[in-house]
């Protein structure tokens, strides 16, 4: 590790606010066992453009997790090679170090494993899996996901968290995020992250527009809109590292409308693109930027990916770069659309793809029944 990974940031002091993952996010015992993991990328899976000189400063933090964790807990670190998309399973051996080899053993002579791994197991499939690990499987007390590709959407993750274990997840995550959006009060962002919940639930219709020609709809019918709050002390809780956020899977089918994209994950756009969304669907990508063509090379690979998978809203105050979606989404008074992949947090979507967008100045409506519900007006936040 770097002399100067850890360093001071104003009076915030680095290394504190890592062992804070453990002590105060995580609420870890001395006798608890954590895994902490990134991805390493080879040639031909590594990060695409100013995503790349991040890899090996990722690996480098985690390995700093991990040793901060060691002074708390029991801590296990491991790697593997990165697998280029967001959403995918981790491999075989990180099953086994998580889930224990027994379980993976009968997973894989049950033929469950390799089609979970490929996101083609059916509901049957999949709950039969869940009993295998519920009766032979073992579990972390809880994992620190630092890989650069995010394991949110797995099943991996939500056969551990429903076995009970606690999951940060923060892939893209830098040096710099530990000065600001993991500074924040997560006594204070979880307050607010419930009272926003607690204003969307029972929605039946989303609206959305935004300055820049953004305009969708969607229904939310029966969603159980999620917190991603950062206090991940109870069994079987997930949240991302920094965190701030409430999100729901919108209705598959339902969403109509334009979602005009002004930023990639990772740098804003030359030009925007244009996503045309139809019955769930983006149906048509125009703009000049090259991340046009990336969209719709991945969407003709795995249609699926299409899907309008996730709404959610910011409630960081903390947060505030617009250049890394794993705090960008967090910022407090945006709104982020996902496509792709919504199988793990109450959809019905399974591909190895999930992708956000996100969209500043936002104006948000829910309605319910006769009543309409403002959550944002122009960014600001009316909760």
């Amino acid at each position: 590790m770097t002399n100067n990974l850890i360093k001071h940031r104003g009076d915030t002091r680095m290394d504190d606010v890592i062992k804070k993952i453990f002590t105060v996010n995580l609420g870890v015992k001395k006798d608890e066992t954590v895994i902490v993991f990134t991805d390493v990328a080879g040639p031909e899976k590594e990060p695409p453009g100013n995503e790349r000189p991040k890899g090996e400063e990722l690996r480098e933090i985690a390995k700093a997790v991990a040793r901060a964790g060691s002074t708390v807990c029991n801590t296990v670190y491991l790697e593997y090679p990165a697998l280029g998309q967001h959403g995918v399973e981790p491999p075989v051996a990180i099953w086994e170090a998580a889930f224990g080899k027994a379980a993976v053993d009968k997973l894989i002579e049950a033929k469950l494993l390799g089609k979970i791994l490929s996101k083609k197991a059916g509901a049957d499939e999949i709950k039969a899996a869940g009993e295998i690990i519920k009766t032979v499987g073992s579990a972390p007390d809880a994992v620190i996901a630092l890989a650069h590709y995010s394991t949110s959407h797995t099943r991996f993750r939500s056969f551990l968290t429903r076995k009970g274990a606690r999951y940060a997840s923060m892939p893209l995550f830098d040096r710099e995020m530990l000065g600001t959006a993991m500074t924040a009060d997560w006594k204070e962002v979880e307050r607010r992250t419930m009272r926003l919940v607690k204003k969307m639930t029972g929605g039946d219709t989303v609206y959305i527009t935004s300055h820049n020609g953004t305009s969708i709809s969607f229904s939310i019918k029966g969603r159980e809109v999620q917190p991603d709050t950062g206090i991940i002390t109870a069994p079987g809780s997930f949240s991302n590292l920094p965190a701030g956020e409430a999100f729901l899977a919108p209705v598959e089918g339902t969403a109509e409308g334009t979602l005009v994209l002004e930023w990639a994950p990772t740098r804003r756009l030359a030009y925007p693109v244009e996503l045309y969304v139809k019955d769930g669907n983006v149906v048509d990508i125009s703009g000049r930027d090259p991340f046009a063509d990336e969209l719709r090379g991945i969407i003709e690979r795995e249609p699926l990916s299409a899907n309008v998978a996730e709404l959610g809203i910011g409630t960081n105050d903390k947060a505030k770069r617009p250049d890394n979606i794993l705090e960008t989404e967090k910022i407090l008074g945006t709104v982020h659309v996902a496509i792709g992949d919504n199988s793990s947090f109450g959809g019905r979507v399974s591909v190895p793809f999930h992708e956000d967008f996100i969209f500043f100045r936002p104006t948000m409506e829910v309605i319910k029944g006769e009543d309409k519900t403002e959550i944002l007006i122009d960014g600001e936040p009316r909760w």
